[in-house]
């Protein structure tokens, strides 16, 4: 039994896998031919593992980065890195996670199918993690094994549906249709960035993709010729305030640090390019795909893929959202060295991820402006909310890691926090809540819906009279 489960758990926590069986899934309910299902499934799986690899180069650029960033700034705290705190969490929880991730994958297909948000989340690794903490916080509230995964997989399923619901409104702005979501961890920080770029009075049409720059200056028209020439810029900086001693010790392995310096702003520029080519593969083949899934299973359904695929709809966008996010998260760890608490040192990958589609969104909403505010305001919440988780994951939170992403900050303050106020019985009353909340807020949608269509009709129909 566990050895099926953990095959299970393992090809449900692999996006490729994932998203490719559901294409199969959707072009087999919709009869298509043998060769348009094997193609189908096929490109998006390689899609995937694109921008997967694509996204691997990213991180592999930006990890000794960090750790300069860190020797540079002379702190030494916590790192909200999601890959680290998930690994010693799934040696002590591994199976209530693993579960409470398979059965809340299950229940949000059944919430899609029962409600108004018909969002499938399909980012299977951030799904996992966010599971592992959720069963770190119940475990340490004093939940069963089976009580956790019960109950956690509830509360995964619920994160797992608003998440790419409050995010969709802005997304549609973005994409200009409403077939494709967000499904995230960073969700809700990114939603943020959306409603901070519309309260602040930015202008859509002043777009960051519409940069005005002389003749001389046009190669800077191209994205990856700015991801490469900015991202050069702070690494050289950074290395050269480091040091060439301390860099070709300790961090390029002998290699010249300003050589280091600039291959590795090119590595960076590198994987955002085949970031950008993964998710045009799979925007052109899990689309349509998803038609048949719409059709049969969950009607109107619709994917809730990863950040990157905001990426290719405003590049310049995501790397001023990277820098301003970054910017909030070095402010506000000044800020904590000061007050003399726990410092959340930046974490660079999840400042480039989140901080680049809030910069996508923002400018969507509010152009320059909406992009540098938004992502701002991400870049405090992915700061603060790792501060704050600390308490609540018992051991686990005296690591010199934990979770960073804004939903983690949702979903693990609201059950931490009723743990914290009134135990296991006030966590089951929190869950059956937000449960109910969120057939509530479908209930209402459907109302508004109707009522807009009757108006829609009403106006049509005086027109027509008028006429």
């Amino acid at each position: 039994m566990n050895s099926f489960l953990e095959i299970l758990v393992q090809i449900f926590s692999q996006p490729a896998i994932l998203v490719a069986l559901i294409a199969l899934i959707g072009l087999l309910l919709q009869k298509k031919s043998g060769a348009d299902v094997m193609k189908g499934t096929v490109k998006t799986f390689v899609g995937f593992l694109v921008l997967s690899a694509g996204a691997a180069v990213v991180v592999g650029a930006l990890d000794p980065f960090g750790t300069m960033f860190s020797e540079v700034f002379g702190v030494q705290g916590v790192v909200p890195n999601n890959e680290a705190i998930v690994g010693p969490v799934l040696q002590e929880y591994g199976t209530v996670a693993a579960l409470i991730f398979f059965f809340g994958m299950i229940i949000n297909v059944i919430f899609a199918r029962l409600t108004r948000f018909k969002y499938i989340y399909l980012s299977g690794h951030v799904a996992l993690y966010q599971s592992a903490m959720i069963a770190v916080i119940l475990m340490v509230a004093g939940f069963s094994s089976w009580q956790a995964v019960l109950w956690g997989s509830i509360a995964e399923a619920v994160i797992t549906t608003v998440s790419p619901a409050v995010v969709q409104p802005f997304m549609r702005k973005v994409t200009g249709n409403d077939t494709v979501a967000l499904g995230h961890t960073g969700g809700f920080g990114i939603a943020l960035s959306g409603l901070v770029a519309s309260v602040t009075g930015g202008d859509p049409e002043k777009s960051t993709e519409k940069l005005k720059v002389p003749k001389s200056l046009g190669f800077v028209r191209d994205s990856t010729v700015v991801v490469a020439l900015s991202m050069g810029l702070i690494f050289v900086i950074v290395a050269l305030v480091a040091g060439p001693s301390y860099v070709q010790t300790e961090i390029s392995d002998g290699q010249n640090y300003l050589l280091w310096a600039v291959m590795s702003a090119g590595q960076f520029a590198a994987g955002v390019f085949i970031i950008l080519a993964g998710v045009r593969v799979i925007l052109a083949e899990i689309v349509p795909a998803f038609k048949g899934i719409s059709e049969k299973l969950v009607p109107n359904a619709k994917p809730a893929l990863d950040v990157p695929i905001t990426f290719t709809f405003a590049p310049n966008a995501v790397m001023v959202g990277f820098f301003s996010s970054l910017v909030a998260g070095i402010l506000g760890m000044a800020v904590m060295g000061v007050a003399g608490s726990a410092v959340i040192i930046p974490g660079i990958v999840a400042h480039f991820m989140t901080g680049g589609a809030s910069g996508v969104i923002g400018n969507a909403v509010g152009g320059r402006r909406g992009a540098v505010l938004g992502s701002f305001a991400n870049g405090l919440v992915i700061t603060i909310v790792p501060l704050l988780l600390l308490p609540v994951l018992g051991e686990i939170g005296t690591a010199n890691s934990t979770f960073g992403d804004s939903d983690y900050g949702v979903i693990g303050l609201f059950l931490g926090w009723l743990g914290m106020g009134g135990g296991q019985a006030l966590i089951i009353v929190g869950i059956v809540v937000a449960t109910l909340a969120l057939f509530g807020a479908s209930l209402l949608a459907g109302r508004r819906a109707k009522r807009l269509e009757r108006r829609a009709a009403a106006e049509q129909e005086s027109s027509e009279v008028a006429g």
